[in-house]
């Protein structure tokens, strides 16, 4: 694909088109689906600009940048399925699987190696990464939301949904494994501070 011209005027009126030509609503829940998949995307490629700065932790930093550059490949696919309107197929589609569904757990049950259970809830937030991370979770649960939202009333690929579902539960381990490994303190839920006398 060769973009040679980023506006177009066409969605001035509110109205775009989906893969496919079909015109819709830009508030549509669709759009709204791939667009917030898009915004997921984007803070995950935040995430990996901080991880490229870090300077200790070799191993580690090379692991969290291939994990997320994958991530961010899948997710484009995810947001082409999205953008495609339903019953329309198109030649070399991208696809999501149940193999990639079981990649991202074969990645958090390698972080969970690295860490200890988890005593409470935590707080999002730590260091730069981290919370970049903790961000992209919560994103991720409302992409996986409104994904649930759309299939209520259209067809989307069966497996959009487990893998941002999957996704959520990777990030906040990520947040956590990241945190360890950079030696940063993981904020705990402190029940007796959430009440004010």
């Amino acid at each position: 694909m060769r973009i040679s011209k980023v506006y177009t005027k066409t969605g001035d009126g509110g109205r775009t088109r989906l893969a496919g030509g079909q015109e819709v609503n830009k508030d549509g829940v669709r759009v709204e689906a791939y667009g917030t998949v898009d915004e997921l995307n984007a803070l995950i490629g935040l995430a990996r600009v901080f991880n490229q700065e870090r300077m200790e932790d070799r191993q580690g930093k090379a692991e969290l940048e291939a994990w997320m550059k994958w991530i961010q490949n899948k997710l484009f696919d995810i947001g082409g399925l999205l953008a495609t309107a339903p019953g329309q197929a198109f030649k070399n589609m991208p696809e999501v699987t149940p193999q990639d569904v079981e990649q991202l757990e074969r990645w958090i049950d390698r972080c969970q190696e690295d860490l200890l259970p988890l005593k409470e809830f935590i707080l999002p937030g730590g260091g730069k990464i981290s919370g970049f991370l903790h961000q992209a979770r919560t994103v991720c649960r409302r992409a996986e939301r409104v994904c649930v939202h759309l299939a209520h009333g259209e067809p989307i690929h069966p497996q959009i949904i487990p893998f941002l579902n999957r996704l959520s539960d990777a990030l906040f381990v990520f947040a956590r494994w990241t945190a360890h490994h950079q030696g940063e303190p993981e904020y705990l839920w402190d029940r007796k501070e959430s009440g004010f006398s």
